[in-house]
């Protein structure tokens, strides 16, 4: 029984030093990108390439995710408004949902599997690879080279992506309440209009801007840490989605918080 004991106690304090070992090794990887940001010129040509294969070639999923949730949500919205006549209010309520969770949040789950993915299997195949050390050997800075090129360009477009499947996710709404449930396209716009305030839509776009801070952050870090050849490879991409996933979700709830307090 007490050997028991003692192996539980090891295997916990194993996994606790392992944790602390990982936070630390993130939080010199953030410190080594904060300290090159200051210090070096950024890569503009880097960037915008980068911009163009996270944003640009996101574009198309983020309409559909946005669409189809305000879709979605406004089919919801009216199984439980038409209970006590509230119809007026589903624009409201989709535009509100859409702008303020939804849309940050469904977009950046999407991104995370889209760009996310492919940064961390890109940076980690070039360190398997050993292309990372011959950059080194040519004395380029790996972190101005590749690391921030790719978290700047998703913190900057990530905003506009999100926009983007905001105006879709309120005009699948549009659709499914006009077009299909033979509502008040006159309600559905003035609610939306009225009530929904800038301060909803600033929200958001914060939201999205850490969003796409997290995902282009941890795919970077996954995949520059990876190891293990083909195998470390695929496992540092999937655990760049996963963790990506729940830090983004995570982070949700602070931000959300954070808001409505300011």
């Amino acid at each position: 029984m007490s050997h028991m004991i003692i192996r539980l106690i090891q295997s916990i304090g194993s996994y606790a030093i392992d944790m602390c070992a990982g936070l630390g090794k993130f939080s010199l990887f953030i410190i080594e990108t904060v300290r090159v940001v200051c210090t070096t010129r950024p890569k503009y040509t880097q960037i915008i390439d980068q911009m163009y294969r996270i944003g640009v070639q996101s574009f198309s999923i983020t309409a559909l995710t946005g669409s189809f949730a305000g879709m979605v949500f406004a089919l919801q919205s009216y199984v439980g408004f038409s209970r006590f006549g509230g119809e007026q209010f589903i624009g409201l309520v989709v535009a509100l949902g859409i702008i303020r969770e939804l849309g940050p949040v469904m977009t950046g789950l999407m991104v995370t599997g889209r760009a996310g993915s492919a940064i961390a299997a890109e940076i980690a195949t070039m360190h398997v690879t050993e292309q990372i050390d011959a950059l080194r050997t040519l004395r380029i800075n790996v972190f101005q080279y590749l690391i921030i090129p790719r978290i700047l360009a998703g913190t900057i477009i990530f905003p506009f992506l999100t926009l983007f499947a905001m105006i879709c996710g309120i005009v699948g709404g549009y659709l499914i309440c006009v077009h299909v449930l033979s509502l008040s396209a006159e309600d559905y716009v003035n609610s939306i209009t009225t009530y929904v305030e800038l301060s909803d839509i600033i929200g958001g776009l914060i939201k999205a801007t850490a969003f796409g801070f997290i995902l282009t952050l941890n795919g970077t870090y996954k995949g520059y840490t990876t190891g293990g050849g083909a195998r470390g490879v695929g496992i540092a991409t999937t655990q760049s989605v996963v963790s990506s996933s729940v830090m983004i979700l995570i982070s949700n709830y602070f931000l959300t918080k954070l808001l409505e307090r300011l």
